[in-house]
């Protein structure tokens, strides 16, 4: 990495990549809203990693990675979830609580280090949230995924990725057996607040509409529904 390639410039590399996975270019008002800082504050950011030609910044058109700022993030991206991994696999940290420790480890941790987490972890593919982790050669894929709140009444699916940035989320979902791999089966939704009624193992959960936003899932074929035990129900 650059040697003035500060870490508040890696994280914007980062969230770019994040936000624009789908190709579309990152407003300055994305990024503020997402940092919590003022739009000019931004715009002074990515004209530095404009200028160490990291980034394409259009004033008033947004901005997108190039070649070189895309290998920082994917490095950096892989850093933090190897890290996430060990917390949580190898000293026991719960999941809810291993984002933030990552966001001060992943700037610091020679490249040696990573190797030999990836190691001591089997070179895993996801993170604890599920998230792909991107290969030692900074290779990245991702597969399809739509949010549980796309889903309608009768549709099942297989929990694939959440969130990571909340601990009270990550607590609630856990709460509600929402975790990577876990199989859930939507049997209805709320008219107003757009809730949603699923079943998880057994279990009929209420999903509050803005969690649901946060956990992408993969469709599984349709198939008859599960028993569901009433008294093991979470409003």
């Amino acid at each position: 990495m650059p040697r003035d390639l500060t870490p508040v410039m890696e994280d914007y590399l980062k969230v770019i990549f994040q936000l624009g996975r789908t190709g579309r270019r990152v407003t300055t008002r994305d990024l503020a809203r997402h940092f919590g800082v003022k739009p000019a504050t931004v715009t002074q950011t990515l004209r530095r990693l404009a200028a160490l030609r990291l980034v394409e910044y259009e004033p008033y058109r947004g901005v997108t990675l190039t070649e070189a700022g895309r290998r920082i993030a994917l490095e950096v991206i892989r850093h933090h979830r190897l890290i996430e991994q060990y917390l949580h696999q190898v000293l026991g940290i719960p999941w809810h609580r291993v984002h933030q420790e990552a966001e001060r480890w992943e700037h610091v941790i020679s490249e040696e280090v990573e190797e030999r987490m990836a190691e001591v972890l089997g070179h895993p593919r996801q993170d604890p949230h599920g998230a792909p982790i991107p290969g030692p050669d900074l290779s990245w894929q991702e597969e399809p995924l739509e949010p549980l709140s796309d889903l309608a009444p009768g549709d099942r699916a297989r929990v694939a990725q959440v969130a990571d940035e909340d601990p009270e989320l990550l607590l609630y979902l856990e709460a509600r057996g929402l975790l990577p791999r876990a199989e859930v089966q939507v049997v209805a939704r709320e008219p107003v607040s757009e809730d949603l009624w699923v079943v998880v193992q057994g279990h009929r959960h209420r999903v509050a509409h803005r969690a649901a936003c946060q956990v992408w899932v993969q469709r599984l074929a349709s198939g008859p529904a599960e028993p569901v035990d009433p008294d093991l129900g979470t409003p």
